[in-house]
């Protein structure tokens, strides 16, 4: 891959649990990483994949290999937030991740 075609930056936020003044535990986002990335819809067979299990605003972010990602955090790009579905290291040689996100669909 070109690293030119990662033109996009993106952040990558994992979850913690913080205890606020009342006592109560919360869930707050934390920056993880801001990191470039190489973004596309998906096609072809990926796409109809997707379809298959309904996940229409699917997003491929391509990024350079960065440890300690994991699905339980969120992406934020564009002003939308992604929840990863899928973490894809290419052919396992530590120098790029494939990650497939899910868009939130914002409540209002």
């Amino acid at each position: 891959m070109s690293i030119g075609k990662m033109r996009h930056r993106i952040i990558l936020q994992s979850v913690t649990a913080v205890i606020n003044d009342n006592g109560f535990e919360t869930k707050q986002p934390q920056v993880f990483a801001t990191v470039w990335a190489d973004v596309s819809n998906l096609h072809g067979r990926e796409f109809y994949q997707a379809q298959a299990v309904q996940a229409e605003n699917t997003v491929k972010f391509t990024i350079r290999y960065l440890p300690g990602i994991d699905a339980s955090m969120h992406i934020l790009f564009q002003g939308k937030t992604y929840n990863i579905t899928s973490i894809d290291n290419i052919k396992y040689r530590n120098r790029y991740l494939e990650i497939k996100a899910l868009e939130v669909e914002s409540s209002g």
